[in-house]
């Protein structure tokens, strides 16, 4: 299903369904708590993902579940009123991914938690173990802080001249700092010269661009809820500065970014959709161990590349799981 198809049958649904005859019908099933920390245009082939693997394991919606959606639109502050309204409707388990976490976690410590993307659960003191997560929560990881080498190594193939990069970064973010930090232990060993664009809301991101320092060749975008929904702005302006840009999932390259590097995320939602079906039949998510990635893509979008007047190597091309022409 693409992603206007999904976003057609999300909203006729919801308009199709009157309050009262929903909130009858969630009484009668199992109701899952959908957290997107981004927006539903972002996560939309995410969320097909999920909702496919669901039907495929005989749950669906509307028929054998009921999945509440609630959107934060990459506002931090929305996390813990969408969690703490999950807590109210007893939801059976909420899923959610990313920055929103946290907020999840601490608004209860009963209802399960399913995460379809989390940076680095164990470093974020999110689970105890990946073996055995504990409390109330369990899902997969997507080893960002792990990845953060390895994109860097790509993005200075791509940009063999690079000597100065500097770091997009919503520093209000526990898992952002984390990552950011490795890349500027991996920058320092590579001899490069690293800058800090700090920003903690929307409003923040035209004033960090304009404090770019002069010499920056390539931008290194953290991926969170806040980057996520600001994506096409993040790219619009590195595009105007003429600046290479590196993301962490291919959905965010669309609109202007140059490269990406990470875990595949339509696949981590789809292997969400099995935590969801373990739990609902009774498996503690402390019992659940978190699993890792399994499928990677680098994505290279050429349109992007050519209006930087880039020679994407050969070498890079050939790696690449899918490129946008």
């Amino acid at each position: 299903m693409n992603r206007r198809g999904f976003m057609t049958l999300l909203g006729g649904a919801a308009a199709a369904w009157p309050l009262a005859a929903r909130a009858q019908q969630i009484a009668k099933l199992p109701t899952i708590g959908f957290l997107g920390a981004g927006r539903l245009s972002s996560w939309s082939p995410w969320v097909a993902a999920f909702v496919r693997r669901l039907g495929e394991l005989g749950w669906i919606d509307g028929r054998m579940i009921a999945i509440e959606y609630r959107w934060a639109q990459g506002q931090s502050e929305r996390f813990a009123d969408i969690a703490a309204e999950f807590v109210k409707l007893k939801v059976d388990v909420i899923v959610t991914g990313g920055s929103a976490i946290p907020a999840a976690k601490r608004a209860t410590s009963t209802i399960p938690i399913v995460f379809a993307i989390a940076k680095d659960p164990v470093g974020e003191g999110i689970a105890a173990s990946l073996a055995r997560p504990g409390g109330n929560i369990t899902g997969l990881s997507i080893q960002s802080t792990d990845l953060a080498a390895k994109r860097l190594e790509i993005f200075r193939e791509m940009l063999p001249g690079l000597r100065r990069m500097t770091i997009v970064a919503d520093v209000g973010d526990p898992s952002v700092v984390l990552e950011m930090g490795e890349v500027q232990a991996t920058a320092l060993a590579l001899g490069l010269d690293i800058d800090v664009l700090e920003i903690r809301q929307a409003g923040d991101i035209v004033p960090a661009f304009a404090a770019l320092r002069s010499g920056t060749q390539g931008l290194y975008v953290c991926g969170n809820a806040l980057t996520y929904a600001n994506h096409a702005r993040i790219n619009t302006l590195a595009l105007s500065a003429r600046l290479a840009t590196m993301h962490d999932a291919r959905e965010f390259i669309e609109e202007g970014g140059l490269m990406s590097y990470g875990a595949n995320f339509p696949d981590l939602f789809r292997r969400s959709a099995d935590y969801v079906d373990k739990i609902l039949r009774g498996a503690k998510p402390r019992d659940v161990p978190v699993e890792q990635p399994t499928k990677f893509d680098l994505v290279v979008n050429m349109i992007t590349a050519k209006a930087l007047g880039l020679e994407v190597p050969p070498t890079l091309l050939a790696r690449a799981n899918e490129v946008i022409e």
